[in-house]
């Protein structure tokens, strides 16, 4: 809305949009009034509007050249004007360590931005980038329904943090009930007798526990109420798992950027984000019991040990695969995959040759940068698998 208004209202009143000022004012509601429900919902129709092709016309006429697929973000449209090169290829570099290292073997850049799971899909389907990534996979009559082809590419773990005073990263305990609980809200204080039955050395304060969620479409938010839903009956019934749930109770906030900032700057929350956002923003994470009955801490032996479950050649179309609740002695409970999805007849064939060459060399010499992030990479014999199906799936 906000590069809308910078076009004159007779050239949007021309394609039936509303007045600069208008739009302007909308924006402000958004921001200022709007539920978060009501803001994704506003989204989802803009991502599917037929004004969407007419106005980014505009845009490239007043820019003199054609967009790019990452150029259009969310409900509106971050122009490269308004972006100098090197702060996308920031933004690029912070998301997908491996596109810099890309665009230094063979000069071509490749612009991904995280803006969540279900955004990812939505604009997938609607062809208005070449590829999309997702931490929920879709299932097979959604792949044919849509033309799509799907894979996995990475594999890393979703932890809970808190912020308590005198609490360190690992030295809380929680299973997957007690956390159902918590975000059920029939747990509600830091000092219950379930939390201090799992945690009997902990001074833990009477305090109020402050619930954090997901408020994007999330594939995180879909594997962790996933785990949820497994290990919680009550939890499946009254909630279930999806990319965005009705809440119980909680605040929410935008990607795991917005989950880990929230927790930081509250005390006394609770909150779940990739394993890499608490390493690197330094959130105290717990330790979790997993399937087994065992208590196990965040490290990359216990993601391994639950990524080691995972059957990829005899899994369904596209993949299909969710890896939380995995058993073993040493798993890590809730364990995602990422996925990418691509049109199998793509209109930008050239671009989405050029995306199959990044995959390829993401597989090929991106493994040690995942690792260092605390990802996984997929197993060789994956990857070859993978290498298949982009040979008989995506016509580029």
């Amino acid at each position: 809305a906000a590069l809308l208004g910078t076009f004159h209202a007779a050239e949007l009143e021309d394609l039936g949009a509303p007045s600069a000022p208008t739009l302007v004012q909308r924006r402000f509601n958004m921001d200022m009034e709007m539920s978060e429900e009501r803001v994704r919902a506003l989204f989802e129709q803009i991502l599917t509007s037929p004004l969407v092709p007419k106005v980014a016309a505009l845009i490239e006429q007043r820019l003199g050249r054609k967009l790019e697929p990452f150029d259009l973000y969310y409900a509106g449209f971050q122009a490269r004007a308004a972006y100098p090169e090197e702060k996308l290829d920031a933004i690029t570099q912070s998301k997908y360590p491996n596109a810099d290292a890309y665009k230094k073997d063979t000069g071509n850049r490749v612009n991904y931005q995280s803006i969540g799971s279900g955004a990812g899909i939505k604009q997938v389907e609607a062809s208005t980038v070449t590829f999309g990534a997702t931490d929920k996979p879709l299932k097979a009559d959604e792949l044919e329904k849509q033309g799509l082809a799907q894979w996995p590419m990475i594999m890393g773990a979703i932890v809970p943090v808190v912020n308590i005073d005198g609490v360190k990263a690992g030295d809380m305990v929680l299973d997957g009930e007690t956390l159902a609980k918590i975000y059920l809200g029939t747990i509600t204080k830091w000092d219950d007798p379930a939390i201090k039955k799992l945690n009997p050395k902990l001074n833990l304060p009477s305090a109020a526990i402050s619930v954090v969620h997901r408020a994007d479409g999330s594939g995180t938010t879909f594997n962790f109420t996933d785990y949820l839903s497994k290990v919680s009956p009550e939890w499946k019934s009254k909630v279930g798992s999806d990319t965005a749930v009705e809440w119980p109770v909680g605040v929410g906030a935008k990607g795991n950027e917005g989950v880990s900032g929230n927790i930081a700057q509250a005390k006394n929350s609770i909150g779940y984000v990739e394993y890499a956002y608490a390493k690197q923003n330094k959130l105290p994470y717990t330790a979790m019991v997993n399937k087994a009955g065992k208590t196990v801490q965040p490290t990359n032996e216990a993601f391994v040990a639950a990524a080691s479950n995972a059957d990829w050649t005899h899994a369904p179309a596209g993949y299909y695969l969710i890896l939380t609740n995995q058993p073993g002695d040493k798993t890590w409970p809730i364990l995602a995959s990422t996925f990418v999805l691509m049109h199998k007849a793509p209109t930008d064939k050239a671009a989405s040759a050029e995306a199959v060459k990044f995959f390829k060399f993401a597989f090929e010499k991106g493994g040690k940068a995942a690792e260092d992030l605390d990802y996984i990479p997929m197993p060789d014999s994956v990857v070859k698998l993978i290498e298949k199906t982009w040979s008989s799936d995506i016509k580029s």
